[in-house]
Protein backbone atom coordinates (compact mmCIF):
# COMPACT_ATOMS: atom_id res chain seq x y z
CA UNK A 1 0.00 0.00 0.00
CA UNK A 2 1.31 3.27 -0.90
CA UNK A 3 2.05 6.26 1.57
CA UNK A 4 -0.51 9.07 0.85
CA UNK A 5 2.06 11.69 2.26
CA UNK A 6 4.97 11.34 0.20
CA UNK A 7 5.49 14.38 -2.20
CA UNK A 8 4.37 13.73 -5.95
CA UNK A 9 7.15 13.53 -8.58
CA UNK A 10 8.15 16.87 -10.15
CA UNK A 11 9.94 16.65 -13.28
CA UNK A 12 11.71 19.87 -12.73
CA UNK A 13 13.02 21.87 -9.25
CA UNK A 14 10.13 23.99 -8.75
CA UNK A 15 12.75 27.12 -8.75
CA UNK A 16 13.42 25.90 -11.94
CA UNK A 17 9.92 25.87 -13.47
CA UNK A 18 8.68 29.06 -11.52
CA UNK A 19 12.18 31.18 -11.35
CA UNK A 20 14.30 31.90 -8.31
CA UNK A 21 12.34 31.18 -4.98
CA UNK A 22 14.18 32.09 -1.40
CA UNK A 23 13.92 28.78 0.63
CA UNK A 24 11.65 27.45 3.26
CA UNK A 25 12.71 26.61 6.76
CA UNK A 26 12.11 22.84 6.06
CA UNK A 27 14.89 22.88 3.20
CA UNK A 28 17.26 24.94 4.85
CA UNK A 29 17.02 22.68 7.68
CA UNK A 30 17.99 19.77 5.10
CA UNK A 31 20.10 21.62 3.21
CA UNK A 32 22.21 22.03 6.89
CA UNK A 33 21.71 18.58 8.02
CA UNK A 34 22.92 17.16 5.04
CA UNK A 35 25.96 19.52 4.36
CA UNK A 36 27.10 18.88 7.91
CA UNK A 37 27.08 15.11 7.65
CA UNK A 38 28.97 15.46 4.42
CA UNK A 39 31.25 17.81 6.30
CA UNK A 40 32.18 15.70 8.96
CA UNK A 41 33.95 13.19 6.85
CA UNK A 42 35.67 15.68 4.04
CA UNK A 43 36.69 18.55 5.89
CA UNK A 44 39.80 20.16 4.10
CA UNK A 45 40.91 20.59 8.02
CA UNK A 46 43.26 23.20 6.97
CA UNK A 47 45.64 24.85 10.11
CA UNK A 48 43.19 27.71 10.61
CA UNK A 49 40.25 25.76 11.09
CA UNK A 50 42.04 24.18 14.42
CA UNK A 51 39.43 24.25 17.40
CA UNK A 52 42.63 26.43 19.18
CA UNK A 53 43.15 28.77 16.85
CA UNK A 54 42.40 32.25 17.55
CA UNK A 55 40.53 35.12 16.00
CA UNK A 56 43.50 37.11 14.98
CA UNK A 57 44.25 33.47 13.39
CA UNK A 58 40.83 33.07 11.42
CA UNK A 59 40.77 36.61 10.45
CA UNK A 60 44.14 36.80 9.04
CA UNK A 61 43.30 32.76 7.50
CA UNK A 62 40.65 35.08 5.55
CA UNK A 63 42.25 37.99 4.47
CA UNK A 64 44.63 35.81 2.90
CA UNK A 65 42.02 33.74 1.02
CA UNK A 66 40.57 36.60 -0.75
CA UNK A 67 41.33 35.57 -4.89
CA UNK A 68 43.70 33.01 -3.12
CA UNK A 69 42.74 29.18 -3.28
CA UNK A 70 42.92 27.98 -0.10
CA UNK A 71 45.36 25.04 -0.46
CA UNK A 72 47.64 27.78 -1.73
CA UNK A 73 47.53 29.92 1.97
CA UNK A 74 47.85 26.73 3.63
CA UNK A 75 51.89 26.57 2.76
CA UNK A 76 52.73 29.71 3.87
CA UNK A 77 50.31 29.74 6.75
CA UNK A 78 51.87 28.28 9.69
CA UNK A 79 55.56 30.22 8.51
CA UNK A 80 52.83 33.62 8.39
CA UNK A 81 51.51 32.91 12.03
CA UNK A 82 54.36 31.78 13.23
CA UNK A 83 56.04 34.75 12.72
CA UNK A 84 53.72 37.50 13.35
CA UNK A 85 51.38 36.11 16.11
CA UNK A 86 49.70 38.50 16.99
CA UNK A 87 48.18 41.83 15.50
CA UNK A 88 51.26 43.54 16.94
CA UNK A 89 54.08 42.00 15.57
CA UNK A 90 51.91 42.02 12.31
CA UNK A 91 51.87 46.22 12.45
CA UNK A 92 55.36 46.16 13.71
CA UNK A 93 56.46 44.32 10.37
CA UNK A 94 57.47 46.52 7.61
CA UNK A 95 55.25 46.33 3.83
CA UNK A 96 58.86 44.96 1.98
CA UNK A 97 58.99 41.92 4.52
CA UNK A 98 55.45 41.18 4.18
CA UNK A 99 55.49 41.28 0.18
CA UNK A 100 57.95 38.53 0.48
CA UNK A 101 55.89 36.51 2.45
CA UNK A 102 53.27 36.96 0.59
CA UNK A 103 54.72 36.62 -2.90
CA UNK A 104 53.12 33.34 -3.13
CA UNK A 105 49.48 34.71 -2.86
CA UNK A 106 49.76 37.03 -5.68
CA UNK A 107 49.01 40.61 -5.82
CA UNK A 108 51.82 41.03 -2.58
CA UNK A 109 51.94 45.06 -3.07
CA UNK A 110 48.29 45.50 -2.65
CA UNK A 111 48.09 42.37 -0.15
CA UNK A 112 50.71 43.90 1.74
CA UNK A 113 49.66 47.57 2.01
CA UNK A 114 45.91 46.48 3.04
CA UNK A 115 47.28 44.12 6.26
CA UNK A 116 49.85 46.44 6.95
CA UNK A 117 47.12 48.86 7.24
CA UNK A 118 44.54 47.00 9.26
CA UNK A 119 47.41 45.33 11.46
CA UNK A 120 48.28 48.80 12.69
CA UNK A 121 44.47 49.55 13.16
CA UNK A 122 44.02 46.57 15.26
CA UNK A 123 47.09 46.79 17.24
CA UNK A 124 45.85 50.54 18.39
CA UNK A 125 42.76 48.86 19.76
CA UNK A 126 44.80 45.73 21.50
CA UNK A 127 43.11 43.35 19.18
CA UNK A 128 39.62 44.55 20.06
CA UNK A 129 37.30 44.49 17.16
CA UNK A 130 34.19 47.25 16.90
CA UNK A 131 31.15 45.76 17.80
CA UNK A 132 29.01 47.19 15.26
CA UNK A 133 29.01 46.51 11.68
CA UNK A 134 29.77 50.04 10.81
CA UNK A 135 32.46 49.91 12.83
CA UNK A 136 34.04 46.97 11.50
CA UNK A 137 33.49 48.23 8.02
CA UNK A 138 35.89 50.80 8.38
CA UNK A 139 38.90 49.18 9.34
CA UNK A 140 41.11 49.49 6.75
CA UNK A 141 40.72 47.24 3.53
CA UNK A 142 37.44 45.88 5.32
CA UNK A 143 34.98 44.90 2.04
CA UNK A 144 31.77 42.91 3.03
CA UNK A 145 33.11 39.54 2.97
CA UNK A 146 35.45 40.11 5.78
CA UNK A 147 33.44 42.36 7.89
CA UNK A 148 31.08 39.21 7.63
CA UNK A 149 34.12 37.09 8.95
CA UNK A 150 35.48 38.97 11.72
CA UNK A 151 31.56 39.62 12.77
CA UNK A 152 31.17 35.67 12.69
CA UNK A 153 34.52 34.91 14.55
CA UNK A 154 34.35 37.57 17.35
CA UNK A 155 30.92 37.77 17.94
CA UNK A 156 29.46 34.10 16.66
CA UNK A 157 27.07 35.85 14.46
CA UNK A 158 25.64 33.91 11.29
CA UNK A 159 26.68 36.43 8.62
CA UNK A 160 27.68 34.28 5.48
CA UNK A 161 31.02 34.08 3.46
CA UNK A 162 29.82 34.86 0.36
CA UNK A 163 32.36 34.50 -2.25
CA UNK A 164 32.13 33.40 -5.78
CA UNK A 165 32.27 29.79 -4.78
CA UNK A 166 29.38 29.76 -2.10
CA UNK A 167 27.64 32.29 -4.93
CA UNK A 168 28.21 29.14 -7.49
CA UNK A 169 26.44 26.71 -4.96
CA UNK A 170 23.76 28.42 -3.75
CA UNK A 171 22.86 29.76 -7.45
CA UNK A 172 23.16 25.73 -8.58
CA UNK A 173 20.92 25.24 -5.32
CA UNK A 174 18.08 28.06 -5.71
CA UNK A 175 18.44 29.76 -8.93
CA UNK A 176 20.65 32.74 -10.67
CA UNK A 177 20.99 36.23 -9.24
CA UNK A 178 20.61 39.33 -11.30
CA UNK A 179 23.20 41.61 -10.55
CA UNK A 180 26.70 40.60 -11.52
CA UNK A 181 28.15 41.79 -8.29
CA UNK A 182 26.86 39.46 -5.70
CA UNK A 183 27.69 42.05 -3.06
CA UNK A 184 24.65 43.88 -4.00
CA UNK A 185 22.45 41.36 -5.48
CA UNK A 186 19.51 41.15 -2.82
CA UNK A 187 18.37 37.11 -4.01
CA UNK A 188 21.88 35.96 -3.58
CA UNK A 189 22.52 37.99 -0.08
CA UNK A 190 18.92 36.92 1.36
CA UNK A 191 19.59 33.06 0.57
CA UNK A 192 23.25 33.49 1.60
CA UNK A 193 21.96 34.49 5.01
CA UNK A 194 19.71 32.01 4.97
CA UNK A 195 21.43 29.25 4.93
CA UNK A 196 24.45 30.14 7.45
CA UNK A 197 21.27 30.80 10.52
CA UNK A 198 22.60 27.97 12.47
CA UNK A 199 24.15 27.45 15.96
CA UNK A 200 27.43 26.65 14.45
CA UNK A 201 27.28 29.58 11.34
CA UNK A 202 31.21 28.75 10.96
CA UNK A 203 31.23 25.40 10.31
CA UNK A 204 28.23 25.92 7.96
CA UNK A 205 30.12 28.28 5.88
CA UNK A 206 32.94 26.37 5.76
CA UNK A 207 30.99 22.70 5.11
CA UNK A 208 29.55 25.12 1.60
CA UNK A 209 33.16 26.32 0.84
CA UNK A 210 34.63 22.95 0.70
CA UNK A 211 31.03 21.71 -1.06
CA UNK A 212 32.21 24.54 -3.76
CA UNK A 213 35.69 23.00 -4.28
CA UNK A 214 35.63 19.31 -4.09
CA UNK A 215 31.91 18.52 -4.93
CA UNK A 216 30.15 21.59 -6.83
CA UNK A 217 33.15 22.85 -9.25
CA UNK A 218 33.00 25.29 -11.58
CA UNK A 219 33.03 22.65 -15.02
CA UNK A 220 31.93 19.34 -14.34
CA UNK A 221 30.30 19.02 -11.06
CA UNK A 222 29.88 15.77 -8.94
CA UNK A 223 26.30 15.89 -8.98
CA UNK A 224 25.88 12.14 -8.75
CA UNK A 225 27.61 12.13 -5.20
CA UNK A 226 26.27 15.25 -3.73
CA UNK A 227 24.92 14.97 -0.14
CA UNK A 228 22.32 18.20 -1.55
CA UNK A 229 20.93 16.88 -5.19
CA UNK A 230 17.29 16.25 -3.72
CA UNK A 231 17.26 19.80 -3.11
CA UNK A 232 19.07 21.12 -5.96
CA UNK A 233 17.51 23.18 -8.54
CA UNK A 234 20.40 22.07 -11.08
CA UNK A 235 20.32 18.96 -10.73
CA UNK A 236 16.58 18.21 -11.33
CA UNK A 237 16.92 20.37 -14.21
CA UNK A 238 20.02 19.13 -15.85
CA UNK A 239 20.80 15.76 -14.60
CA UNK A 240 17.96 13.90 -12.99
CA UNK A 241 14.63 15.38 -14.56
CA UNK A 242 12.69 12.34 -14.15
CA UNK A 243 12.94 12.24 -10.36
CA UNK A 244 11.15 14.33 -7.02
CA UNK A 245 12.79 17.46 -5.31
CA UNK A 246 12.75 18.65 -2.19
CA UNK A 247 12.44 22.25 -3.23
Amino acid sequence: MSDTRQRPAEPLCVSALFGRSVPSGRRVKYIQRHLLAWFLKNDRAYRWRRPNSTKYQSVIAEVLLQRTKADVVSRIFSDFIARYPSWKALASASEQELEILLRPLGLWRRRAKSMKALAMAMAATRGRYPKDRSGVESLPGVGQYICNAILMFDQGLCYPLLDVNLARVLERLFGPRKLADIRYDPFLQTIAARVVEHSSPTLINWAFLDHAALICTIKSPKCETCPLKRSCCYYFSNVAQETSCRC
